[in-house]
């Protein structure tokens, strides 16, 4: 078994022209084992949940597996009654089940029988995602590459596709490390650093053994998501901690490294809580999973209607299970993304036009009022692939993205299209300006970064520096 893949680089686009990305179709449609076609002209619901308050251990097992049974077994039969023509289920494992593979693989059971009995009794097709914590950040510094963390996170992955688990997904942490650090000194060479050339290093050694998993078990390598590195930026931004166009910029890069997943296997669709899938989507043809005003139970964020813009299944991120008005909390989300993928669907229906309408809708609403949502529109999102695709290697792609996002918004601002704080207007320059200083071979970006980050954070070898 091969311990690294060797990436196969997209130098061109799937999808060119901003009329083509839309939600409901990728030009590589991926086919489920009940026949689901995710990205072949329908939205999919993609509900996500968790647990309430309670402590994961052996002596709550038990309650916690009848806590997952009472969820799907809600949820399927609201599915049914509202006659959703399919649906997926994500199951984001906690840290402990991480950690015990095979409280995991009880959940996934459990999740997995019942979506097949919805299907045996009623028809319903389902497909269910694993989602496996990466729990190696919770060594310091991380080791990436070996011990019990990193096996045991691979057991969980083999151990539930083997028991039905369909569509491999993870939230990988490769170059948080620095990352984090990056954001709170709103550090865009760093973040580059810890994106294009940590995360990128990680994300080939970590996918090549999730796509060798899903190869073995006929499962569907689905892809990662840059949400502990993407999705920080926008929390901090929404606290206003750091300014959101360096958020909307960090958003950029972050498909640098998502984009590895693709290139060593995976095929979609992209996890829910990667915004940056709108640009993985131009560049791969791959259906994406997409989140938005329905996450709005596990984070706020500025993108809450252009995210649908471009999705094939639309997520509500994760809700816990705790008793609302209506119903228990997954229940009722289960009902409301079945509600807004068939207003997606009925637009598909009635044809393209229809659909472009219903888009531009989403888009005009949220790309005026942040600089997050505005990277996201689809001809936005098209220029930010394009500026990866034309890139020698990933270190200049990180660099050209960045750019592409810092002219993009300056673009937006000078025809109106664009609404920002003006105390925010100078950061365009300073980022512009951090970028254009950069050496232009990686060798060198690589030890210039090794003299200034603090390197007594990670293990250099796990990252081949």
């Amino acid at each position: 078994m091969s311990d690294r893949c060797t990436p196969t680089r997209y130098q061109t686009l799937a999808i060119s022209n901003p009329d083509d990305l839309y939600f409901g179709t990728a030009p590589r449609p991926v086919r489920t084992r009940q026949g689901m076609v995710i990205g072949g002209g329908v939205v999919y619901p993609e509900l996500n949940f968790t647990l309430p308050p309670i402590s994961v251990e052996q002596s709550t097992h038990g309650r916690i597996c009848q806590q997952y049974r009472e969820i799907i077994t809600g949820a399927l039969a609201r599915a049914v009654e509202l006659e959703t023509p399919g649906l997926v289920i994500e199951f984001e494992t906690l840290p402990p089940m991480t950690e015990n593979p095979q409280w995991a693989i009880d959940i996934t059971k459990i999740l997995v029988d019942a979506m097949e009995g919805a299907h045996a009794k009623h028809g319903l097709l389902s497909a269910l995602r694993i989602t496996p914590n990466d729990t190696r950040e919770f060594i310091r510094p991380p080791v990436m590459r070996s011990g019990q963390k990193w096996d045991d996170m691979l057991a969980t992955f083999e151990g539930c596709a083997a028991a039905g688990a369909e569509l491999l997904s993870i939230e990988s942490v490769g170059g948080k490390e620095v990352h984090d650090d990056a954001l709170t000194m709103c550090d865009l060479p760093q973040v580059i650093f810890a994106l294009c050339v940590m995360g990128v290093r990680d994300m080939q050694f970590l996918w090549t053994q999730v796509s060798q998993i899903a190869k073995r078990h006929r499962a569907i390598s689905a892809g990662d998501t840059a949400c502990g590195f993407g999705n920080t930026a926008m929390v901090l931004a929404e606290q206003k901690l750091i300014p959101r166009v360096f958020a909307a910029v960090v958003r950029a890069v972050t498909a640098v490294r998502s984009l590895v997943a693709y290139e060593c296997g995976a095929v979609g669709p992209g996890k829910d809580c990667g915004y940056e899938n709108p640009i993985l989507k131009a560049i791969t043809g791959y259906p994406m999973a997409m989140e938005g005003k329905t996450a709005a139970c596990a984070h706020l964020s500025p993108v809450g209607n252009i995210a649908a813009a471009t999705c094939d299944t639309w997520s509500n991120e994760s809700v816990q299970n705790i008793r609302l008005l209506g119903g228990m909390a997954p229940t009722c989300y289960m009902e409301q993304l079945i509600y807004d993928c068939r207003l997606m669907n009925r637009a598909l229906a009635h044809g393209r036009e229809s659909a472009l309408m219903l888009q531009g809708w989403m888009v005009e609403s949220d790309e005026g009022l942040d600089p997050q949502a505005y990277v996201l529109a689809p001809d936005h999102a098209i220029a930010i692939a394009r500026s990866i695709v034309v890139s020698r290697d990933y270190y200049t792609a990180g660099k050209t993205a960045a750019l592409t996002a810092v002219g993009l918004i300056r673009q937006g601002l000078r025809s109106g299209r664009l609404k920002l704080n003006a105390r925010e207007v100078p950061w365009l320059q300073t980022m512009q300006h951090a970028v254009e200083e950069l050496p232009d071979r990686e060798s060198t970006f690589i030890d210039q970064m090794m003299g200034g980050v603090d390197t007594s954070k990670f293990i250099a070898k796990d990252y081949e520096l």
